[in-house]
């Protein structure tokens, strides 16, 4: 049997017809992907999300010591609350308190309002509202007598294998009754726990009443 162009046509017409809803399925579908392809972020890397500086721990009121070769408490740090980054493994600290120890000497405490240790532990930032204190000592058989030291600025750097505190920032520095300011920061040893400052340095130096010197 013979098939004129009409009924081949219209048989056409016919199978597209059922063929239109899978063909229109097939572009959406096809829409439907680009447009979730061209949304979605890059996926990141296991090793790329490592890099990423997100902390992976925070302790409140979190407390980090270090001994020296003789077994004693070399310096201790305090802090309302210590988050650590897994990246650097450095540590930002909330109201940070150090407190140094030399032998026989007073112990030195530096505190801020923020902190930042590196990951090497041997670093500490201390920012604003920054200070260095020592308590006043009596003379010993090893030792002089030393005065109450308070030393402020808006920013101390501790370098901590090294014994030395040191800031570029303004220094406002108690000592005894003297009081002393100087304009480009200073530096403070531990280990003889004394004071250099530096730039422009003011202020007044008095002497103790006899009966306490």
């Amino acid at each position: 049997m013979q098939l004129n162009s009409r009924q081949i046509k219209l048989s056409l017409g016919r199978a597209i017809l059922r063929l239109m809803p899978l063909i229109l399925m097939s572009i959406l579908t096809l829409i439907t992907f680009w447009l979730v392809k061209k949304n979605t972020p890059p996926e990141t890397s296991p090793l790329e999300r490592v890099r990423l500086h997100e902390p992976d721990y925070t302790i409140q009121n979190g407390a980090l010591s270090a001994l020296n070769e003789m077994g004693s408490t070399k310096y201790r740090v305090l802090g309302k609350k210590v988050t650590h980054y897994d990246d650097d493994a450095s540590i930002d600290i909330v109201t940070p308190r150090m407190r140094l120890f030399q032998t026989a000497k007073a112990p030195v405490t530096v505190k801020s309002d923020t902190g930042h240790l590196n990951g090497d532990l041997t670093i500490l930032d201390l920012i604003d509202n920054a200070e260095i204190f020592r308590p006043a000592q009596a003379a010993s058989a090893t030792e002089p007598a030393t005065l109450r030291m308070l030393a402020q600025s808006s920013y101390f750097k501790v370098l901590i294998n090294d014994d030395i505190i040191e800031t570029d920032k303004p220094i406002r520095l108690e000592q005894g009754m003297s009081v002393m300011n100087s304009t480009d920061g200073g530096s403070f040893n531990n280990v003889d726990q004394s004071m250099v400052l530096s730039g422009q340095v003011k202020g007044r130096i008095e002497r103790l009443p006899r009966g306490e010197q």
